[in-house]
């Protein structure tokens, strides 16, 4: 799966192999930026540490670069050396991947506070699904880190500058949080468009096992790098507990579509998976559930609200001249947040997502999550055991019920 490095020298910069046509820059993994105090974890104030951190790409390349993100920070962020790799089966790093991460050309850099900083292209040969080794050495004290709060990835906080190091030394500290790290881009040998998916805990892979990208959108990324043809990239966009009309945890998708989604490049398609609005909107006010509630002002929305919201994202999409998918609302019955009147609103916007014809594709996980003898339930194997996210093979029955041929 893992490759060596590109070092062809009749390569132009920036063109396809053997034709000099221009190939253009794709995104191949991103986690949605969120602040710290708006997420469900968080990284604590640290300083002279070095972040850690394992992705897993979704299709490959032969150069790529990284995309760090200082928008939730309060002060500049001083970025003294970076380095990235190819990791090896015990999360050490293959011989021979380590490169240095250079940005205008320098070894270090400072992000002004609420910016983000993409590196230089780095001449690394990647395939799809290939692991990557992330090392970024900070300086300075770093308050508030720009972070994603729920962890799928592997992560850690080592003192001093750790950069170059090949395997994790005993001081090395687990992350709770994705921390700094927004996006990964690839520019393929051929060109390669990317599907871009904007969500709630169910798109974040709430409930999966960490570190082995089991939610439904990787899932998905394994199935479409199997397929002979036309290479396709996964994004996974989604944040635990957000919602598309109000903040809450993450700001609202509506407010974040364009940053999260639209300037994806090599943007193909869209996929719209969020159900908060609904389930949050509709849930019962009781002693167990209002603490939770609290994190989520605003005045409930209804089913035309929703509509409206899946409206305009859809108008948003297609004014980038992409293709635009919508998944169903999967049942949530016995949990914490159902109510009967909320399940009705479910099936409403679910009757309408199906039937309105606005959508390029509907992804139908609500018909493969519910229990056939109780449909406002999800089947007792295919959640987590909260009744509402799912375990490891409910994301993958998501994503192997997608019909493929959609992102041709």
């Amino acid at each position: 799966m893992n490759s060596a490095i590109d070092t062809t020298p009749s390569r132009s910069e920036g063109s396809e192999p053997h034709t000099g046509t221009p190939v253009a820059w794709v995104r191949t993994w991103g986690a949605s930026p969120q602040a710290p105090n708006n997420s469900v974890s968080c990284i604590e104030p640290f300083e002279n540490a070095t972040l850690r951190q394992i992705v897993r790409i979704t299709g490959g390349g032969h150069r790529i670069r990284i995309r760090i993100s200082n928008e939730y920070g309060t002060v500049p962020l001083t970025i003294g050396a970076a380095r990235v790799a190819i990791t090896d089966t015990d999360d050490g790093i293959q011989h021979g991947s380590d490169h240095a991460v250079t940005f205008s050309g320098r070894p270090s850099a400072t992000v002004p506070a609420g910016a983000p900083i993409l590196s230089d292209p780095i001449g690394l040969r990647t395939a799809a699904l290939s692991r990557l080794t992330i090392s970024v050495y900070l300086p300075g004290q770093v308050g508030t880190a720009t972070c994603h709060g729920t962890f799928h990835t592997l992560g850690w906080l080592i003192p001093g500058d750790a950069t170059a190091l090949v395997s994790l030394p005993a001081d090395a500290a687990p992350l709770p949080a994705q921390a700094l790290i927004t996006a990964v881009e690839v520019q393929p040998d051929t060109p390669t468009r990317a599907i871009a998916v904007i969500g709630d805990s169910r798109v974040d892979g709430m409930g999966s096992t960490p570190g082995t990208d089991r939610r439904w959108t990787d899932r998905l990324a394994e199935r479409l790098a199997a397929r002979a043809g036309q290479a396709v990239c996964v994004v996974s966009q989604g944040i635990n507990g957000n919602r598309m009309l109000t903040d809450g945890i993450g700001t609202a998708a509506l407010a974040r579509f364009d940053r999260d989604v639209l300037a994806t490049p090599g943007l193909g398609h869209v996929v719209i998976a969020v159900g908060n609005d609904l389930v949050f909107s509709f849930a019962p006010r009781t002693e167990e559930t209002a603490g939770f509630l609290a994190m989520f002002p605003g005045s409930p929305v209804g089913v035309d609200d929703i509509i409206a919201a899946h409206l305009q994202l859809a108008a948003r999409a297609r004014a980038h001249g992409v293709k635009v998918h919508a998944a169903t609302i999967a049942p949530y019955g016995s949990s914490e947040m159902y109510s009967a009147e909320g399940d009705k609103a479910r099936e409403q916007i679910n009757a309408w997502i199906r039937t309105s014809g606005i959508f390029d594709g509907v992804l139908d996980f609500d018909a493969v999550w519910r229990d056939p003898a109780d449909p406002t339930h999800i089947r007792s194997d295919l959640h987590m055991g909260d009744n509402l996210h799912g375990s490891d093979a409910g994301y993958a029955a998501l994503a192997e019920c997608i019909d493929l041929s959609l992102f041709n």
